[in-house]
């Protein structure tokens, strides 16, 4: 009996031991084919980013459903995310806020030392002036921060699709 527990419990071993280190060895390829795919996306401008949660500049974070999203396209911004915060001028009405399709009025990218993409663009939607400042870490996730002239800036988190 001890020699069957003593048998099953080195088969258990071994195993656990080739399916880590057969883990481990493939591991590393998927991140860096993943980090280059998100990077050829990043240089051809067409992504979007699934935005998962919010951070306003007054209040908590707060979780947020798979529906909002930033997208890219060319020179193209579509915005669909929340606001909550403090507008200082906004039309009657509330006005769109963070939810609009516009042209890009400035685009720059450029790659940190750790290959994180920084991204800052200039956009205007009928309500007012918007600056957005997007890094995509090499495993997709996301940080963007907007930074509205009529309304306190906000941020978002999120991963690239």
């Amino acid at each position: 009996m001890k020699t069957i527990r003593l048998f099953l419990a080195g088969m258990i071993a071994i195993a656990i031991a080739g399916c880590l280190s057969s883990c481990k060895s493939s591991n590393p390829a998927t991140k860096n084919e993943q980090a280059q795919a998100i990077h050829q996306k990043i240089e051809d401008r067409h992504y979007r980013i699934e935005v998962t949660r919010m951070l306003p500049m007054n209040g908590s974070a707060r979780e947020l459903t798979p529906s909002y999203s930033l997208t890219i396209q060319g020179d193209t911004l579509t915005s669909h995310l929340p606001y909550f915060g403090q507008a200082y001028s906004i039309p009657y009405g509330g006005g769109q806020g963070l939810i609009f399709t516009a042209p890009l009025t400035v685009y720059s990218q450029h790659f940190d030392t750790k290959g994180t993409a920084v991204i800052s663009l200039q956009t205007r939607s009928e309500d007012d002036s918007y600056t957005y400042r997007i890094q995509i870490f090499d495993n997709g996730s996301t940080t963007i921060h907007v930074t509205p002239n009529n309304r306190q800036a906000i941020s978002f988190y999120g991963t690239v699709e």
